[in-house]
């Protein structure tokens, strides 16, 4: 113990912390200055219990965002740590460009709250998968890097290998939410096995930011076909209609 805080010391005299968004000093890595810290827009209830979409004020107990009554989704909940803002935005582009997958400890650390009501039950993590070309571009799955984290602090498992991406899709980026659907339809699947590898527990998707939710929604109707009966899914962002940033 006493040797790794000397590492550590040693590590921050030669890389001292920074605040991941402007790169003001800050006292610990992996974390944000205090004025970017507010520019973040933590997810908190009052929220839509199915998609996890924030509400200005309560509803009562169990109402539904229009979203989630116009559209269900395939899966059964859907949470999110923040709101996909300018901050936000900046973290997710350099986790998931910028090869720094050490972001994804401060991702995670937020995820573990937001995420509260979904891990009672011992759920296996599992991240959206890459297609092998872009993962070997980017040298590590930023969703996979997030479930791993998560699971370390849960006490959960992380299976890596339950879905695949079968063909490499166009980036989503600039895509309306019906190309979004087209590009990944039918663009994942899943171990013919997979109801006996889980062994009756449920899945939690884990992704970097949610948009539209066509990835997770196709990747849950692919699990729903194998027979997996519980489905959530966790996000570090979410793009929320009439926010700052559309993505």
């Amino acid at each position: 113990m006493a040797l790794r805080r000397l590492g550590g010391g040693l590590l921050d005299l030669v890389y001292p912390p920074t605040c991941l968004d402007c790169g003001a000093p800050v006292s610990t890595h992996a974390s944000l200055c205090p004025n970017c810290f507010k520019q973040l827009r933590p997810i908190t209830a009052p929220y839509c219990p199915v998609l996890g979409l924030p509400f200005e004020v309560s509803l009562g107990a169990g109402a539904l965002s229009v979203e989630a009554i116009a559209d269900p989704p395939p899966f059964d909940r859907a949470r999110s740590a923040v709101l996909y803002n300018e901050v936000a935005r900046a973290i997710v582009s350099r986790l998931k460009y910028g090869d720094r997958p050490e972001l994804a400890v401060f991702c995670a650390r937020l995820m573990l709250g937001a995420g509260a009501d979904l891990w009672a039950d011992a759920p296996v993590l599992v991240p959206v998968p890459l297609h092998v070309t872009r993962q070997l571009q980017r040298r590590y799955n930023q969703s996979a890097e997030l479930a791993r984290i998560l699971a370390r602090r849960l006490g959960l498992s992380v299976d890596t290998g339950l879905v695949s991406r079968a063909r490499r899709t166009r980036q989503q980026v600039g895509l309306s939410s019906a190309a979004r659907e087209r590009n990944v339809a039918g663009a994942f699947s899943v171990r013919p096995d997979a109801v006996r590898r889980l062994r009756g527990r449920g899945v939690v998707l884990v992704d970097d930011v949610i948009t539209t939710g066509s990835t997770v929604k196709a990747i849950t109707r692919a699990l729903r076909r194998e027979g997996i009966a519980k489905i959530d899914v966790i996000s570090f962002a979410r793009v929320v209609t009439g926010a700052e940033v559309p993505i």
